[in-house]
């Protein structure tokens, strides 16, 4: 059996990457069309442009269906096997209503999620990738 220390560690490891997940997504949003207009040729790298693509649609898609992400379900079972208090809440859900106190319904985060993939999806259209650039020789 697992010592509490280490469901701890490994509940604040999953805070981390699901962290980590959020800043890459939301930062894709800003850096994509930046990086358009100021030349900068690593947003249009096509597995880079597509991981973010693909993670926005999980996320809209798992808002559509009403289920909380998978990262936030697995955070708490492992905070509740530590003998910690954890919530199901989404993440996202959680942040807003602790930073703001707005208490948002779950309808709200499916629209926000979905605009935000359809966002991307412009973004895929007006900022294309592109498959590896011919070497000039």
């Amino acid at each position: 059996m697992m010592d509490a220390h280490l469901y701890v560690m490994l509940a604040r490891l999953v805070l981390a990457a699901h962290v980590a997940i959020i800043i890459f997504n939301v930062a894709g949003l800003v850096v994509i069309p930046l990086g358009a207009w100021r030349g900068w040729a690593f947003v249009r790298i096509w597995w880079w442009r597509a991981l973010h693509l693909a993670i926005l649609a999980l996320v809209a898609v798992q808002a559509l269906l009403a289920r909380a992400c998978f990262l936030t379900l697995w955070q708490s079972a492992l905070q509740q096997r530590a003998g910690e208090a954890a919530s199901s809440a989404p993440l996202i859900a959680r942040w807003v209503h602790d930073l703001l106190f707005w208490p948002l319904p779950l309808w709200f985060f499916a629209v926000l999620y979905v605009a935000v993939w359809l966002y991307a999806l412009l973004l895929w259209r007006l900022v294309p990738p592109r498959w590896r650039r011919a070497r000039g020789g």
